[in-house]
């Protein structure tokens, strides 16, 4: 995506969500008074997004090796990087409402994937030392064993478009965000063993969406319709999301030195994802899911 195109789609959102924005803090009796900045909103968002974009794994060396360098023209008032820093916490509610606006734009087509990952803020040596996320983060566990921090639960479709998503401590389990994750959605959702839940099973239907795991080694097998197995098959596709969004938007890092700077980074992160032109999907016609519904 064109930086031009990118910088207009969320100008577009910020010039229609600023003025809700200040009615809602008028109205809750916030006078804070801010400094105001050379950069505006749009830009600052633009330049975190980009970062999630670029491939850098240090913002810093974003900041100062590109975006000072080669974006100049782009950004004419560029401030220096320990004031954009400050700037950075300003953008927080901004970045969530464009995410969930991104979010909101997205629909299923009575397949959607549903899966958690964990977001690891420290190394687990260093837990008891760890100041920034006290109180905050937890100690959790997934298939490759112990963590320290939170886990991110996203739901996508088949085309790999992220539809929703929520961040908890490490210690949640996965199957409590999934009714409202899942509020909008009707048809059939596919999760892994984490899930397995006779009364989320019967809360989910009641509205018109069936949940559909994978079995324990413990557990007796169950007939599947052959849609309902080949789609369970499919389920590494929200795995590939994750790892992306790990390793190419670079997600997860233990550098954050406030929780606030760790939710712009996260929120930033994902919206890359969603305007990311290639996503992994499953390249199924609706006529396919029609006939495969329908079976």
């Amino acid at each position: 995506m064109s930086l031009l195109k990118l910088f207009c789609d969320v100008d577009d959102f910020w010039q229609v969500f600023q003025p809700k924005w200040e009615q809602q803090l008028l109205a809750e009796g916030s006078c804070q008074r801010r400094r105001e900045t050379n950069l505006s909103m749009s830009e600052i968002m633009t330049i975190i997004i980009l970062f999630h974009q670029s491939g850098y794994r240090n913002f810093k060396d974003f900041y100062l090796r590109h975006v000072c360098q080669h974006l100049s023209s782009a950004f004419p008032k560029l401030v220096s990087y320990n004031r954009f820093v400050e700037l950075k916490a300003r953008a927080l509610v901004p970045l969530a409402a464009y995410l969930q606006s991104r979010c909101q734009q997205k629909h299923s087509r009575g397949v959607a994937f549903i899966d958690a990952t964990s977001i690891t803020v420290c190394h687990n040596r260093r837990i008891p030392s760890h100041r920034v996320f006290a109180h905050i983060a937890a100690r959790g566990k997934t298939s490759t064993g112990w963590f320290y921090g939170f886990k991110l639960h996203i739901v996508i479709n088949d085309q790999g478009e992220l539809l929703a998503f929520a961040i908890t401590p490490g210690n949640v389990d996965d199957r409590k965000p999934v009714p409202r994750l899942t509020k909008h959605l009707v048809g059939k959702l596919f999760g892994d063993k984490g899930y397995i839940s006779q009364k989320l099973f019967v809360q989910l239907l009641k509205r018109g969406l069936q949940l559909i795991t994978t079995l324990r080694k413990n557990m007796k097998s169950r007939l599947l319709p052959l849609e309902d197995r080949l789609f369970l098959r499919k389920r590494a596709l929200i795995e590939t999301v994750n790892d992306q969004l790990k390793n190419i938007s670079q997600l997860e890092h233990s550098r954050h030195r406030s929780f606030t700077n760790f939710l712009v980074n996260l929120f930033g992160a994902l919206i890359a994802y969603t305007h990311q032109p290639k996503k992994p999907a499953l390249h199924f016609e609706e006529s396919d899911l029609a006939l495969i519904s329908a079976i």
